[in-house]
């Protein structure tokens, strides 16, 4: 079979929550992928100028950076874990029903920043409970958790793109007389059929959102956790537990609990303080670091191609029409959907520093196309598909290998989900205001310097990696040598030692034979006096 009969059993034993997590990873796509069509017509709505609505790219992603680093702490017990991801999608419902209401970029930015709260929520405690599931197998299931953010990505483009204004206001032109005429403008915009049509966006996002807490809340419901509804079904969880028992010769005995105690997967504060980190080689925490550091680069690729590919569609030398603009989020989010769809499979057949390798190399080439034929609107297209195609895999991948390789424990995914909401946020304002201040040719400028240094970052993460395996190896060594030498100096009883038989003896009688007990050798010592007297 093309999937292993272990790993769907194991998939239909964590079926309901598995569907759960993917479902909530749907809301984190909705909510992340809208600011970057709708930029333009909420610059209109709040009155401000391309600067100072990045600020609100950055409340959110800085939100979203925090959310990470505290997520952690909602897994000690399935009751928080669940109750946080159902309270974190219920509130993404809720920030797009408000979003037309705000007026003003600050209050704007407020609910962007906890829209990114509880995005970092939602992803620490998804990719938490897949990896302590599937463990070594979670490479499979996290393709497919990853393939839901860009699914819920795709979604929100298109629902926005039929509202999106024909002509955008622009703010800040050269002479006071435009800047007069765009500031009326605004203020006609803001009660305009457009400013009403926008706000039906929000709300039909709002809508299809709604599902996803009911999911969790259901869920809930399935594991008894609601004490004013039981549930006449077994526990879900004791069906993980069995999964997790069926997970191999690894540690047939291992308890949930182990996982939870041994993984130090409780965020990012929790695994700076853990006890376990004394005493650990360079190479560990070299592979934290890098791992990280690229994820850094390559999400922060994704954030501020995803928020500014529109702006600087519609901008010269390109100037293409907005609604034509409007499609290119939609194709990134597209292809990174299609990529990480592909992936899935691929996962099966390639390990993940392989495809790791492939997808670092064709950023790098795709984004060097487009640097060189920037003005070609059909090119443009072409990238993006291609550049979604390459980024899509990549988190992921970093997440399946890094856990792979420190044996699942260590604190990767929470370090991999924190750096790579640090990259979104640093990386979006910072090319946003080079943006502002350089023109747009630097945009695609700006992403070929972060994804060469990611790469060469990568470098140094295999550096690591081998240097882990060696010292992984002089340990093992170095305990075998130490068993033998403390067995060496133990008194081992007469009858058990081991027989070994002449060369050329046949498989059968080469076996492995017991001396008679130490009894039988005293009786035949006895013996031999009386019979040479």
């Amino acid at each position: 079979m093309f999937i292993e009969e272990r790993i769907l059993t194991l998939f239909k034993r964590n079926f309901h929550h598995t569907c759960t997590y993917w479902s909530v990873f749907f809301s984190f796509g909705l909510c992340i992928a809208f600011l970057g069509p709708t930029i333009l017509d909420l610059q209109c709505q709040t009155q401000s100028t391309l600067s100072q609505i990045t600020w609100v790219f950055f409340s959110q992603q800085l939100c979203l950076l925090i959310g990470s680093s505290i997520g952690g702490v909602f897994k000690k017990t399935l009751l928080t874990a669940l109750m946080a991801l159902f309270v974190s999608s219920l509130l993404i419902s809720v920030i797009f029903a408000i979003i037309p209401f705000c007026h003003n970029v600050l209050l704007l930015a407020i609910a962007m920043a906890v829209s990114g709260l509880v995005m970092g929520i939602i992803d620490t405690i998804a990719n938490i409970q897949l990896v302590s599931i599937y463990q070594k197998d979670s490479a499979v299931f996290l393709q497919a958790l990853h393939f839901f953010i860009g699914f819920g990505a795709l979604v929100s483009p298109l629902i926005a793109d039929p509202f999106l204004s024909e002509t955008g206001c622009r703010v800040g032109n050269v002479t006071e007389n435009v800047t007069e005429i765009m500031h009326h403008f605004r203020n006609t915009l803001r009660n305009s059929p457009i400013r009403s049509i926008v706000s039906y966006a929000f709300w039909i996002m709002a809508t299809i959102n709604l599902p996803v807490p009911i999911a969790v809340l259901f869920l809930m419901y399935r594991e008894q956790l609601i004490p004013c509804c039981p549930s006449t079904n077994p526990r879900l969880l004791d069906k993980d537990e069995l999964a997790m028992e069926n997970q191999g010769a690894e540690g047939p005995d291992k308890e949930p609990k182990d996982l939870e105690e041994g993984g130090g997967e409780g965020g990012i504060l929790s695994c700076c303080q853990n006890v376990n980190l004394r005493g650990l080689p360079v190479s560990f925490f070299g592979i934290h670091i890098f791992g990280g550091m690229v994820l850094f680069m390559t999400d922060g690729i994704v954030g501020a191609y995803a928020g500014f590919v529109y702006t600087y569609a519609v901008s010269p030398p390109m100037s293409l029409p907005n609604k034509t603009a409007g499609y290119l989020a939609s194709i990134f989010w597209a292809a990174i959907t299609a990529g990480r769809l592909v992936s899935i499979p691929l996962a099966f057949r390639f390990q993940p520093v392989r495809l790791l390798m492939i997808n670092l190399a064709g950023v790098i080439v795709t984004v060097l196309l487009l640097l060189l034929l920037y003005t070609n609107s059909v090119f443009l297209f072409v990238g993006t598909t291609l550049l979604g195609l390459f980024l899509s895999s990549i988190f992921p991948c970093m997440l399946a290998y890094t856990e792979d390789i420190l044996d699942y424990q260590g604190c990767a995914t929470s370090v991999l989900v924190t750096s790579a909401g640090m990259g979104e946020m640093v990386m979006q304002v910072l090319v946003g205001s080079i943006i502002q201040s350089e023109g747009s040719y630097s945009f695609l400028l700006c992403g070929m310097i972060i994804g060469c240094i990611g790469f060469v970052l990568f470098f140094g993460l295999l550096f690591f990696h081998h240097r882990h395996r060696n010292y992984l190896t002089g340990t093992s060594t170095t305990s075998a040598m130490s068993l033998l030498n403390t067995q060496a100096k133990q008194c081992v009883p007469l009858h058990r030692l081991i027989f070994i038989p002449p060369t050329g003896t046949s498989v059968k009688s080469a076996m492995v034979k017991e001396l008679p007990p130490p009894q039988a050798t005293v009786e035949l010592s006895k013996t031999e006096p009386t019979e040479s007297s």
